[in-house]
């Protein structure tokens, strides 16, 4: 006669139903600590510039003070002049405002200086106060090669 036959151990098999659960808890579980990760993770800083350069008012300029503004036609023309830069869509990429000034051979010269400017563009568009965009490549923009003159 033939031995006992060694018992097999039977598999236990997960159901369907338990099988799905359990993948679902662990992709959730997966899923919820990525995006957990990367909620904490601060956004990298956008690439920009500053645009340096100088604006001269060759017209109607007169002493103020240590520094100079415009008069008549060109009164709108002082520090703090607003200095729009835009993208090359037309859209607003930065503001600032016209720097110190000195007054010299009858005419006004004012520092600018313009932070944030977004890097990217194939060209820039500046304008003062509402006397019109003058255009500049980036590499003129990001190298400070601004140079204005009115009047």
């Amino acid at each position: 006669m033939p031995a006992e036959l060694p018992s097999v151990a039977r598999k236990r098999h997960f159901s369907p139903l338990l099988a799905g659960l359990l993948g679902l808890v662990i992709g959730a579980g997966g899923v919820g600590g990525t995006w957990a990760y990367t909620a904490s993770q601060k956004p990298p800083a956008p690439a920009v510039f500053t645009l340096t350069g100088a604006f001269a008012l060759t017209e109607g300029a007169t002493r103020n003070g240590d520094g100079c503004i415009g008069t008549g036609g060109y009164d709108d023309i002082a520090e703090g002049t607003s200095v729009t830069v835009y993208d090359g869509t037309g859209k607003v990429a930065a503001t600032g405002n016209l720097g110190k000034s000195k007054y010299a051979a009858g005419a006004c010269a004012f520092g600018v200086s313009i932070p944030d400017v977004p890097k990217g563009e194939k060209f820039y568009q500046v304008e003062v106060s509402h006397r019109g965009k003058i255009q500049l490549t980036a590499e003129e923009a990001e190298a400070g090669k601004l140079s204005v003159t009115l009047g």
